[in-house]
């Protein structure tokens, strides 16, 4: 698929067909899976279209990386095994020791395990402040700062961040703004259009979809920092393997589909619980409620799959009703097909327990998925049912 073509094409069309051209050789309409560690050179030195080792590049992993460009409207998209190794590879190839972080209070709590205890032993400082509060996030701005690291849905108070504004306020104190889209997806927003400097991304939930591969991204326009990031994807070797990759890039072609379901099963949810005395508070940004909902209108295109409820019973009743559901099932992670139930306080999230980032022991985290929203429906009201029983 050409350039112009990826440029001018819809959402759907460039997540099924960008970096997907079918196999030149057979005319396989999906492109094969180069499971090789190595490639054969015709002489010392002469490498066939540029691949050398596994390690320094793949076509299956190519192939994705021109994909997840596509998706987010960048130009450059890059693989790697985890969404926490692609941070890592960004931060290390951007930061030196003494620079500062500045990250907003509601956040995965893996990213400030390694911003805090990786890169605090480094000598990277870091500052947490509400990223709503647009004079605190200028206040916490120092000389050192080089990062603005944003998370819009916030992980997992769903917690909306302004991405224009904020990108505006870095880039005028020469910052490198860094959006993680996972909770959208580039199905329903698109940081990089908004200001942003760098997308990250765990593929691992809404854009692999299927729970069944580990992965993580970042997509970037500027050249030298491509350069900097792809050295250290090369030198310190957290790549995606090619059928990571493929696993992957066969969830991309289905997403733009996914989210519009992930999104309709949320949305009732989120009405049945906004009506429920056992609930105190619905974090959804998609109720007229919630605080975020008139931003994310304006910066997302639908409001995710994504929710978490603050249970009015305090920490015992929300981890009877997330022990006590049967469709969704008790689980890390989130994005699959499948809905997942999750305890944040002592599961995703317990890396920032006695921090500011703690999340509250009433909050449980939702991931809708796909099946049948009167069975989702059902389930919650059972699961609330029994977990009222047992108080």
């Amino acid at each position: 698929m050409s350039s112009q073509k990826k440029k001018d094409s819809g959402f759907a069309t460039r997540a099924i067909h960008a970096g997907q051209d079918f196999d030149p050789t057979t005319g396989a309409v999906i492109p094969p899976i180069h499971q090789s560690s190595t490639f054969v050179q015709t002489h010392i030195g002469g490498l066939r279209n540029g691949y050398e080792y596994g390690r320094g590049g793949n076509p299956t992993r190519n192939a994705l990386e021109e994909q997840l460009a596509a998706l987010e409207g960048g130009k450059h998209g890059l693989s790697f095994s985890s969404g926490l190794a692609a941070e890592d590879a960004l931060l290390r190839g951007i930061l030196k020791p003494g620079d500062h972080i500045v990250l907003g209070n509601d956040a995965y709590g893996g990213t400030y395990r390694l911003i805090n205890k990786i890169f605090g032993a480094w000598g990277v400082t870091h500052s947490v402040v509400d990223m709503s509060n647009l004079r605190s996030v200028q206040s916490a701005i120092t000389e050192n700062t080089r990062v603005l690291w944003v998370e819009t849905p916030s992980n997992p108070l769903m917690k909306i961040t302004d991405i224009a504004e904020l990108a505006e306020i870095g880039h005028a104190a020469g910052l490198t703004v860094v959006v993680d889209n996972t909770f959208a997806s580039p199905a329903l927003q698109n940081p990089l259009a908004l200001g942003a400097d760098v997308v990250v991304h765990s593929t691992t939930k809404y854009l692999g979809g299927h729970s069944d591969v580990i992965g993580g991204a970042l997509v970037l326009n500027d050249d030298e920092m491509e350069e900097k990031v792809r050295f250290m994807q090369f030198a310190a070797g957290a790549v995606s393997a090619p059928m990571d990759a493929f696993l992957t890039s066969r969830g991309i072609k289905t997403l733009d589909v996914r989210m519009q379901r992930h999104t309709e099963n949320a949305e009732a949810l989120a009405a049945y619980f906004a009506e429920h005395s056992a609930i105190e508070t619905v974090y959804y940004p998609g109720l007229e409620s919630h605080p975020g909902h008139t931003l994310a209108a304006s910066q997302m295109s639908r409001f995710g799959g994504m929710l978490a409820l603050g249970f009015a019973g305090g920490e015992r009743m929300a981890r009877r009703f997330a022990e006590s559901t049967k469709v969704f099932q008790l689980a890390e992670s989130l994005g699959g097909i499948e809905s997942l139930v999750n305890y944040p306080a002592e599961m995703t999230h317990a890396s920032v327990a006695g921090t500011e980032l703690a999340v509250p022991a009433n909050v449980v985290r939702l991931s809708v998925g796909l099946e049948t929203v009167d069975d989702l429906l059902a389930d919650v009201d059972r699961a609330i049912g029994k977990a009222l029983k047992k108080r």
